[in-house]
């Protein structure tokens, strides 16, 4: 997995002239090019929202398993293992996923029962 260009040397001649008609030699005219392969994205490893996740949002420690495999996928981008970095990847995305909407999920049904607990405290001190 090289990333530098590689010189490619090709020769337009027809085969054994050149353009006099005379036998090709060795001087002939070269075109000479530079072929620059496709960079290959980096896989994402997600480790500051795993951080986030972990820190504030851990419903059933889901942040903390995705950022043990956010810091995994980081390992293997580090060994050059893009493979099992994207794979780790994904994982810890997943899991992030995963995590936010249980804790967006729990914060909201949090919210609604503390409202219905205090309009019920409320509605027994009228009576």
């Amino acid at each position: 997995m090289e990333n530098f260009p590689h010189v490619v040397s090709i020769n337009m001649q027809p085969y054994g002239q050149n353009g006099a008609g005379s036998p090709a030699t060795a001087f002939g005219p070269t075109i000479t090019s530079f072929v620059q392969p496709e960079p290959v994205p980096a896989p994402r490893d997600f480790v500051l929202w795993s951080f986030f996740n972990a820190m504030f949002c851990n419903p059933l420690c889901l942040g903390f398993v995705a950022l043990v495999f956010s810091i995994k996928s980081r390992d293997r981008k580090i060994a050059r293992d893009p493979g099992a970095a994207d794979s780790y990847g994904r994982t810890a995305k997943h899991l992030n996923i995963a995590a936010c909407c249980l804790g967006i999920v729990g914060t909201i049904i949090c919210i609604v029962l503390l409202v219905l607990y205090y309009n019920s405290l409320q509605a027994g001190s009228r009576r």
